[in-house]
């Protein structure tokens, strides 16, 4: 049993801090790093990569809606093109601080309203797929099993990668609760926790109706932002490891290319 576990890290921003990424670099096995679009300035998004490199943390590029005032948690009817464009854009940007930092961007989750939108939205999942694949063809990314975008990433030559969320209620359809509805965050630690093995066993948990889902998932996240994100996300690696999971990155660290100085060379 090897599971991921990610968490949504670099949501900093100016003087307004978010969550506690150094407490959850020293638990999660893989960063979910924001682009700065919805979250995360230029200062913020380096010092995270720095703290990820150091605790051999796997770097990935949380992309999103151009939306820093709804922290990217509305749908945004953006052209194609422009998406893939900001798509890639994003990535790039983080991958600047990552090999500033001695590491690189080793994966992609889409964030928020785009990761809901491109369950379902075709359009949108494809266009997010190639953004992705002009990057890096192949590039594992993380997704909700079943949705439009990880087969728009197949279909890509990108490397789909299952996920479920620790800290989230789901439909009997196996899609998350809207953060709207009553119940769509959990907070209790020790459910959370027993929830997790259950779904990194490949066992059913019980849907916000009570009804049985089963969610695969090769990565579990653990929201950054979450009240009590750092006990929980400790309790989940605790329990998974004491029930012998091997808790380790799907898509292992990877360092920075070597950089030639010019001074050297002739």
């Amino acid at each position: 049993m090897r599971i991921d576990l990610n968490s949504d890290l670099g949501e900093s921003f100016g003087r307004w801090e978010l969550g506690d990424d150094e407490a959850l670099l020293s638990i999660v096995t893989s960063a979910n790093v924001a682009c700065g679009f919805h979250a995360g300035d230029p200062t913020v998004l380096r010092r995270t990569c720095e703290q990820a490199v150091r605790r051999g943390v796997a770097i990935g590029a949380q992309v999103g809606y151009r939306d820093l005032a709804g922290f990217g948690r509305r749908f945004i009817d953006v052209p194609p093109e422009d998406l893939a464009n900001d798509v890639l854009y994003q990535i790039g940007a983080l991958e600047a601080m990552a090999r500033a930092a001695g590491g690189r961007v080793g994966y992609v989750k889409p964030h928020g309203a785009l990761y809901n939108a491109i369950v379902r939205h075709e359009e949108q999942a494809e266009a997010v797929a190639r953004g992705v694949r002009a990057f890096a063809p192949g590039l594992p990314v993380l997704g909700l099993p079943g949705s439009a975008w990880l087969r728009a990433a197949e279909r890509a030559g990108l490397r789909p990668v299952h996920e479920a969320f620790a800290d989230r209620a789901y439909t009997p359809e196996g899609t998350l609760v809207p953060r709207r509805e009553p119940g769509a965050v959990l907070h209790d630690a020790e459910e959370i926790a027993g929830r997790c093995l259950r779904m990194a066993r490949g066992e059913p948990v019980a849907a916000i109706d009570g009804t049985p889902v089963r969610v695969g998932a090769e990565s579990l996240c653990v929201h950054g932002d979450s009240p009590g994100a750092v006990d929980i996300a400790r309790k989940v690696a605790e329990r998974l490891r004491g029930a012998g999971a091997d808790v380790g990155a799907f898509a292992p660290p990877r360092p920075a290319a070597h950089r030639e100085d010019p001074a050297c060379t002739s």
